[in-house]
């Protein structure tokens, strides 16, 4: 099953399509795509020769591939392996490696009905085909054997916000009634929470389409730790999701002894707050779909060997969020769209999303969210951008998945 290299010398690997990613050609040597920038942007879910990437194909469907069961220890009588295909458009996956323009980040795009993941992108990554030497401590390969998107946390910045408005919206009942003041810092607990804007006077609408610090830090120290701890759970955040068998990495939401000011910036996303882009992804399909999200998943199916084919069956999450909750979530993130981030920019879509500016520290630059969901029907998809030092979320992320749904519902 293995060539003298270590390679896995059975199976092709096939984006939905029928894009041959990767196969054996008649000496054993594992092959990939013809286009280099293709092959750079499904490292991460095809695999790399020296299989180093856990997260793909190569590696996690290995048996899958080779026709091996586990059971009864067979092999696929032919001895050729499987045609195994993934949920991703290679097209789409080309389309958001090229957005994300050389900087290290994450994109995915699924379907929060069926749970297909149609694009998972990693940076920085590398041409499979010809691997570069890459030496302990290079700046350019860090983490490149990290898939970003299944594998890593991220501080979320104010992609956060949506958890802490879920909790208002639900515990505080005069939430609409209410008007705040936003002079560009606000006190909570005795300490200053800063706002990178003087919003003036604004009702929640507002402050959440300006994504206001200081109105948030002050609805997460009034919900108090045990409430926004309890959301971010509901909402699937802290929890591992086993896509096509691979875990995801779990978030963290670190209150215990939290000052007033700590729950505040808890509350806006910052603090110790960490978040996985998969698991975000899945937060915005459970918003979409009211309330219950479909678990996302990567192989498609399997052909060839014996006895018959395989598919996939459709999973779903518990309950994320309430169903009139989400409605009014959705509602109010559709208004940032127009009010903040430029419906222009979204032609032909029915968007609700947040973008998030997280900081980071370490004199970096912030990493950059944009993330949320299609109403339309067509187009059930809910997706996460982050951009590590991307700095503005609308801006830097928002290009990107701008650019990824642009092709989705209007065409390559």
């Amino acid at each position: 099953l293995y060539n003298n290299q270590g390679q896995l010398s059975v199976g092709r690997v096939l984006d939905r399509d029928g894009d041959v990613l990767s196969w054996v050609d008649d000496s054993g040597q594992r092959r990939y795509y013809s286009n280099a920038t293709v092959r750079k942007a499904t490292l991460h879910a095809v695999g790399d020769p020296s299989g180093a990437i856990g997260t793909g194909a190569l590696v996690a469907f290995a048996d899958q591939l080779s026709g091996y069961n586990l059971l009864t220890g067979a092999d696929n009588p032919f001895g050729q392996g499987n045609d195994l295909y993934l949920t991703l458009d290679a097209r789409l996956n080309y389309i958001a490696y090229q957005a994300l323009n050389g900087r290290k980040g994450a994109v995915g795009v699924y379907n929060y009905k069926t749970g297909e993941v149609l694009c998972m992108v990693s940076t920085p990554t590398f041409d499979p085909a010809d691997p570069p030497e890459i030496q302990d401590g290079d700046p350019r390969y860090e983490g490149v054997y990290l898939n970003r998107f299944l594998s890593s946390t991220f501080t979320p910045g104010s992609v956060f916000k949506t958890i802490t408005l879920t909790a208002a919206l639900e515990q505080i009942p005069d939430l609409f009634q209410r008007t705040f003041t936003c002079t560009g810092s606000t006190m909570v607990g005795g300490e200053t929470i800063t706002c990178p804007f003087s919003h003036g006077e604004m009702d929640i609408n507002s402050a959440f389409a300006s994504s206001c610090n200081g109105v948030f830090a002050q609805l997460a120290d009034e919900l108090g730790a045990e409430t926004i701890a309890q959301y971010t759970k509901q909402a699937g955040l802290l929890d591992r999701y086993s896509v096509s068998g691979i875990s995801t990495a779990a978030g963290s939401v670190e209150l215990e002894g939290a000052t007033s000011a700590q729950l505040g910036w808890a509350g806006v996303g910052q603090y110790h707050d960490l978040v996985n882009p998969c698991a975000l992804m899945v937060w915005m399909g459970g918003v979409a779909n009211g309330g219950k999200a479909a678990v996302p998943y990567l192989m498609l199916k399997t052909e060839g060997g014996l006895p018959h084919p395989s598919f996939h069956m459709t999973r779903h999450t518990s309950r994320l969020i309430q169903v009139d909750t989400a409605q009014v979530l959705a509602d109010m993130m559709a208004q940032n769209v127009v009010q903040t981030y430029g419906a222009d920019r979204f032609p032909n879509m029915d968007l609700c999303a947040k973008s998030g500016t997280a900081e980071v520290g370490g004199n970096k630059q912030p990493s950059a969210w944009f993330t949320g969901f299609l109403r339309n029907q067509d187009f059930p998809y809910a997706f996460a951008v982050v951009v590590e030092e991307g700095g503005s979320g609308a801006g830097a992320a928002g290009n990107v998945a701008a650019q990824v749904l642009n092709a989705l519902v209007n065409g390559y």
